[in-house]
């Protein structure tokens, strides 16, 4: 892996917390949301930087890996960004099919939308601007968004990190030692809900880990949370 230049790097994450800062002095509500994964880092850390507090939101859907939300308390604590938990309205005795077993297993998409979707869908309402963390090269979906859109409720989302790669992540976390996520060392890169991650196989795109074996790539909030167009 040949080693990226770090006056480039960095002057490229200089230009996201400038327009972070814009969005403030416009006088914009922003927020973040975090999944709280090794890759998330360096844009909490740019986000760090923002002498205005921007409060990140997660989504603690209650089939999260106990790493996670370890590991998301103390990056929160150490970067001093506040981190707020979203949780679904639904309880997890109703996310449950006719079978009795939770939605995951057959209806994946309704349970990203309960647990996922749904408890973040208020939050766009109360605010201006969304940052959201994605990258083009971690899907096809991904790849095709541009670095600002519409999002319901009259929200923008902004996407700073949408033309980084992991290589670029890599170095940016190696170049202000940022820790990775400790199930990233069992062979876990792309860490979701406990039912819907395994272990990467070292096929394809690491998020083909996620929802191994359906066809799926996406929770919802990165095709349902995007404003329809005329």
């Amino acid at each position: 892996m040949a080693i990226l230049d770090k006056k480039d790097l960095e002057q490229k994450a200089d230009n996201i917390v400038a327009r972070l800062n814009e969005y403030l002095d416009q006088g914009k509500k922003i927020f973040a949301t975090c999944s709280f994964q090794t890759q998330s880092l360096p844009l909490l850390h740019m986000i760090s930087r923002v002498e205005r507090r921007i409060p990140v939101y997660y989504t603690n859907t209650g089939f999260l890996f106990p790493e996670t939300l370890s590991f998301a308390e103390k990056i929160c604590g150490d970067l001093g960004i506040e981190a707020i938990a979203l949780r679904p309205e639904m309880t997890k005795n109703r996310q449950l099919n006719h079978e009795g077993r939770f939605l995951y297993t057959s209806d994946p998409d309704h349970c990203c939308y309960l647990n996922k979707v749904q408890p973040l869908e208020p939050i766009l309402i109360e605010f201006d601007v969304w940052i959201n963390g994605i990258r083009g090269d971690q899907s096809d979906v991904r790849a095709q968004m541009a670095e600002e859109e519409a999002a319901p409720h009259d929200c923008l989302r902004y996407h700073p990190m949408l033309n980084w790669n992991s290589k670029m992540v890599h170095y940016y976390r190696q170049f202000h030692d940022l820790p990775p996520h400790p199930l990233e060392a069992k062979g876990y890169l792309s860490i979701g809900c406990i039912p819907c991650t395994t272990k990467f196989l070292g096929d394809g795109n690491e998020r083909n880990s996620r929802w191994f074996g359906m066809n799926k790539t996406e929770c919802g909030l990165n095709t349902t949370l995007v404003a329809e167009t005329a």
